[in-house]
């Protein structure tokens, strides 16, 4: 089998319910705002405007939802492939330091805690994108899970954050192929 067209899927840790609590109770917020305000009905207009708040103000959040559905984490022949809502990162394995990489808590090293959003999506509990750490480093982040995340440095001082459901799996699958060499 040519490896360097193999597909490797790792799943991304779950969001916190924390996450999809947080676009139930904007939703929720939206339809008390909505409500509360004096409506009339126009005459010329058969539906009836209580119907279609709900449905109008769930399309606010439909948008975060299927962003927050969106994420995975591949091997794509020797290429790592990190995904999340509108955010991609390719990385080619041999660009990674592998020996500097390792699974820690964010909750511990805080020096790894994204603080500020250069480009990316972020809910409690859920991070895509680009950020600065505490660190002052830069880090392309795919974060579900604040207690198993893998730190993965590459070029230029900049970092992978990912929260895949088994990172040491994926840690042990990075390394294995950057010690075999590249097929032609």
């Amino acid at each position: 089998m040519n490896t360097s067209k193999a597909v490797q899927d790792f799943p991304v840790a779950a969001p916190s319910r924390l996450s999809w609590g947080i676009l139930l109770a904007l939703w929720v917020a939206l339809l008390v705002i909505a409500y509360a305000q004096p409506h009339q009905q126009p005459p010329h207009n058969p539906v009836p405007w209580w119907l279609v708040v709900p449905f109008g103000l769930a399309l606010v959040v439909i948008g975060p939802y299927i962003l927050l559905l969106h994420r995975r984490i591949r091997l794509k022949g020797r290429m790592l492939v990190a995904e999340a809502a509108l955010h991609t990162r390719r990385v080619p394995v041999e660009e990674l330091s592998l020996d500097q990489a390792r699974i820690v808590s964010l909750d511990e090293h805080i020096e790894f805690k994204p603080m500020l959003r250069l480009f990316g999506f972020g809910l409690p509990g859920f991070k895509a994108g680009h950020y600065l750490l505490r660190n002052r480093r830069r880090a392309f982040c795919v974060l579900t899970d604040r207690r198993r995340v893998l730190v993965l440095p590459h070029g230029k001082g900049k970092l992978l954050l990912l929260s895949p459901e088994k990172p040491q799996a994926l840690l042990d699958e990075l390394r294995r192929m950057a010690q075999t060499p590249p097929q032609d």
